[in-house]
């Protein structure tokens, strides 16, 4: 007989299960609105798709929950090397798409391992950072750095994902300071990007393909080519400011279904929400994507160890930085680089990875009352 500890009932999170699973509704909604048949050739599978994906996050998210998170420490190297052999694994069997090479096909299901490999990545290093005995140290810093960032950071912008590269670079750079790290090494670490930066930015220039070039050029100069490179960024500020302060209201958005605005179900799913709900709609849904920061935060805070701070603060930082980034690409501020706005936009793998990660987030906050035993 299976016996379940009261207590994990008592103190489970259901505010944050909740929250985002109002988010991923109205994601699926969104998608529909966005991917609705107003042309002949469009269809109703995208919506169908991402609430079937739902239900295997959900499995996902209570499966987490299950069993004491102190188990994925001991597990951390063997799960970073699986997510490591996975983006390895993209150059030799992964179909192309997009100008990217991200995906691997396994009969008619496709996964992406770059967004298994971040929580994997969120793993690794919460675990590398628990285990440091005081503040980190210049070799300590450097080590962890060229062993579990450097190398997925180059495979990443080799597919190329620079969105994903970006962001395990940030965890790293986030995780590490609030970890506490030696003033000096900060000092010596600024001194060599800007010594670098001249090197490494010609090199990195060099290395991203033509249509990422255009983007961070649209960025630069949105106004250089409109109907060209800038075409995505000026679609996505004219589908925004059409909602004004009300919306247009739902099914009644044009943008997307009419297909004026690219990638309406994936990168740009704020846009199109923009447009039916407008800016009361807007902040109301990013209230939403607050409160899960803030208890993600308190999740951190509360945490029984030092390995599960980490981690909280990790999948929160992830969050975080997805959001920013999603809606700063959204609005014309940040440059397109493909990166989802979480819970929302279509994408099987991502929705499944994140309601792992949230079911991790949960677990920390749930057990935290073992602290006093």
């Amino acid at each position: 007989m299976i016996h379940i500890d009261r207590r994990l009932i008592k103190n489970f999170d259901w505010v944050t299960l909740s929250i985002v699973i109002v988010i991923v509704f109205i994601g699926i909604l969104t998608i529909y609105s966005a991917t609705r048949p107003v042309l002949e050739e469009d269809g109703y599978s995208f919506y169908i798709r991402q609430a079937i994906w739902l239900i295997f996050g959900i499995a996902g998210l209570f499966l987490m929950v299950s069993f004491d998170y102190i188990r994925l420490s001991r597990l951390s190297i063997y799960l970073y090397i699986i997510g490591f052999i996975s983006l390895i694994s993209v150059f030799i069997f992964g179909r192309e798409g997009m100008g990217a090479q991200r995906w691997i096909s396994l009969g008619p299901l496709s996964f992406q391992p770059s967004e298994f490999f971040k929580l994997f990545y969120v793993i690794m290093l919460s675990h590398q950072l628990s285990s440091a005995n005081g503040a980190l140290r210049t070799i300590h810093f450097f080590r962890l750095f060229f062993l579990v960032v450097f190398i997925p950071f180059v495979l990443l912008l080799k597919q190329p994902d620079l969105g994903t590269a970006l962001i395990i670079l940030t965890i790293f750079l986030s995780l590490t300071l609030a970890r506490g790290i030696q003033r000096k090494i900060l000092i010596l670490f600024i001194i060599i990007g800007i010594i670098s930066l001249p090197f490494i930015g010609t090199i990195f220039w060099e290395g991203l393909k033509d249509y990422q070039k255009n983007r961070i050029i649209a960025f630069m100069e949105p106004g250089v080519d409109p109907t060209g490179i800038g075409y995505h960024i000026n679609q996505s500020k004219i589908t925004v400011g059409s909602g004004k302060l009300f919306g247009k209201g739902y099914l009644k958005g044009t943008q997307g279904p009419f297909r004026f605005l690219p990638e309406k179900h994936t990168d740009f799913i704020f846009a199109v929400f923009s447009e039916e709900w407008g800016f009361l709609g807007s902040i109301s849904l990013l209230s939403l994507y607050m409160l899960i920061i803030l208890r993600g935060l308190k999740t951190a805070i509360d945490a029984r160890d030092d390995f599960g701070r980490y981690l909280a603060l990790g999948i929160t930082f992830m969050f975080l930085i997805y959001c920013i980034v999603n809606i700063g690409m959204t609005l014309g501020i940040m440059p397109v680089v493909g990166i989802p706005l979480p819970f929302m936009s279509y994408g099987g793998t991502a929705l499944l990875s994140n309601l792992i990660s949230l079911g991790i987030l949960i677990n920390i906050r749930t057990r935290r009352f073992e602290l006093f035993h």
